[in-house]
């Protein structure tokens, strides 16, 4: 017996009859012989770890553009929270925490850069119109490994793209990073708020505090310690949770979603995205051979949408100098004698 089929007998043991067993997969697109010490939902997680959409994430913005101080989140942070709140939801109802993972580290993968800036630049100019959400299952599906794909399985790849709006997840671990999400972004932000000057612990009412918690650190403990105690046939927070939870993410929007102070810049973002997009529309030699397929087969403003989508914060503004900013005159030393 491998180690892949010890693992897949202790999931059969261990979870939950809820629980989505590695061994029951509905498979990948292309079939691919079995890992002799991994199930299919670890192999899954190992490669978007490795894949270079994962790595750019760390320079996208989450929600405070190009941020100098350390302590601020990323997009890659972000999805290293997300994963650890969704595992640990999993383990505590006694399903496929591989799984959750997978998705998890997965779910931001189609994130512009500039965040929902960026998101709202590309949907107003891209005919198909643009959802990071769905950006993020092609990247998995069509654009990683030069084309190829990630060829992950049907569970992780609809955990993706279910995992903010329409239609629910297939599974249950799906389903916890949904909420997983939100529990993070919600809490990171005020941290991230506070540290910015932008919002105090004060700011919060005092109804809300006492239900979920006075910092950052209980409110998680409060909001997982919930989901776990009343996720029965599906993933919920109880009405007294999910109530003062729901006034808290509204009050981010009035506080700091939509703050002036922290989205001052996000004009200046969303016009280098849609100055570049028809750049390149015009201008399609510029773009990099690598997207010469989704060219021939999907058309040029299909491949200039996946080349600035999956562009980091820094590379955007790097691109965007070396086409509109003028570069200064370098003196050879070559003058008048």
């Amino acid at each position: 017996m491998t180690v892949r089929e010890k693992l897949e007998n202790n999931e059969k043991m261990i979870l939950s009859d809820k629980a989505c067993r590695a061994a029951d997969t509905k498979g990948r697109v292309l079939s691919e012989e079995k890992c002799d010490f991994r199930t299919d939902f670890q192999r899954d997680r190992d490669r978007i770890i490795h894949s270079n959409s994962f790595r750019r994430l760390k320079h996208k913005t989450q929600v405070f553009l190009s941020p100098w101080g350390d302590h601020y989140r990323t997009r890659l942070t972000h999805t290293l929270e997300v994963a650890q709140i969704a595992r640990t939801i999993s383990n505590g109802l006694s399903l496929n925490s591989d799984l959750t993972e997978a998705v998890a580290l997965g779910h931001d993968l189609g994130h512009t850069p500039f965040g929902h800036a960026g998101e709202r630049a590309l949907n107003s100019v891209f005919p198909g119109g643009f959802h990071h959400y769905e950006q993020s299952l092609r990247v998995v599906e069509k654009l990683e490994k030069n084309g190829a794909g990630l060829n992950l399985t049907y569970e992780v790849r609809d955990g993706i793209v279910c995992h903010t709006r329409g239609k629910e997840a297939d599974t249950l671990e799906g389903r916890i990073v949904k909420l997983a999400d939100k529990i993070a972004y919600i809490n990171h932000d005020i941290d991230d708020a506070i540290r910015g000057g932008i919002m105090t612990e004060e700011d919060i009412p005092l109804t809300i505090r006492l239900a979920l918690g006075t910092n950052k650190s209980e409110r998680i403990n409060t909001l997982v310690k919930n989901c776990i105690e009343n996720s029965v046939c599906d993933i919920a927070f109880s009405e007294d949770i999910f109530v003062p939870f729901n006034e808290l993410h509204k009050l981010m929007f009035s506080l700091v979603y939509t703050n002036p102070k922290c989205k001052s810049e996000e004009t200046k973002a969303i016009d280098i995205i849609i100055r570049l997009y028809e750049y390149f529309v015009k201008n399609v030699s510029k773009i990099p051979e690598a997207f010469n397929y989704i060219i021939e087969n999907e058309g040029v403003e299909r491949a200039v949408c996946d080349y600035i989508a999956g562009m980091s914060d820094r590379y955007l503004l790097s691109v965007y100098q070396n086409i509109f900013i003028p570069s200064g005159w370098i003196d050879t030393g070559m003058g008048d004698f």
